[in-house]
């Protein structure tokens, strides 16, 4: 990480924007700093990721049940405490949620 000055993050202050799953939906809240995206994120009830996502994550859940499915068909259960990173085109991954989730994202 490089030319990021020091700052605080009020993440209430930070708009809102919507993205619909299969089912369900999640909110995200997204600040950019330098070249990285930094986000808070919460899924809904019932949701259920829309795409294969290859981008490279660091996660970390904050409150609720995440199950993560990677491609070659193995499947985590996240819990609050728990995180999971991975790189850029490593290994493609979707998430659902049956009770929702929040989440801390950095990529």
């Amino acid at each position: 990480m490089t030319d990021i000055p020091f700052g605080v993050t009020d993440w209430a202050t930070v708009p809102l924007t919507t993205h619909p799953g299969v089912t369900g939906k999640a909110t995200w809240r997204t600040c950019t700093f330098g070249t990285l995206r930094v986000r808070m994120v919460e899924y809904s009830p019932g949701y259920e990721a829309d795409h294969w996502c290859e981008k490279g994550h660091i996660l970390y859940v904050l409150a609720g049940e995440l199950v993560t499915e990677l491609a070659d068909g193995r499947s985590f259960t996240l819990t609050p405490g728990t995180s999971y990173q991975v790189a850029d085109h490593a290994e493609p991954h979707r998430s659902r949620t049956a009770t929702g989730a929040q989440l801390f994202i950095v990529d």
